[in-house]
């Protein structure tokens, strides 16, 4: 994702919830950052919803926020994370240039 994307995600949820900007581009660095990373380090393949729990799982414990404002902003960014989610869950080992046995020794999502 680049930064104008991740601004353009911040602008729309800030405008469109009662939250300030700085708490949204928070929550919002912090789950799309979070999915990028498995977008580029992770070799398994996740279902929407298993990507998305875990995400804002995730970013529940990294930023302090309550589960109920984080899984609004992270729901309101859904175009954003459905996206990335559709990233993720495509990706294959080779892509990556391993064998599909080669994240055995990673640590499961």
């Amino acid at each position: 994702m680049t930064e104008q994307e991740i601004n353009r995600a911040i602008q729309y949820v800030t405008a469109s919830t009662s939250y300030g900007k700085d708490m949204v581009a928070e929550i919002l660095r912090i789950g799309l950052g979070e999915l990028v990373t498995l977008a580029t380090q992770s070799s398994r393949q996740f279902d929407r919803e298993t990507l998305l729990e875990y995400v804002s799982q995730w970013t529940i414990r990294r930023t302090g926020q309550p589960e109920p404002l984080v899984r609004e902003v992270l729901g309101c960014a859904g175009r954003w994370l459905d996206d990335l989610c559709e990233e993720v869950a495509q990706r294959r080992p080779e892509s990556f240039g391993l064998s599909p046995n080669d994240d055995e020794d990673s640590a499961s999502v």
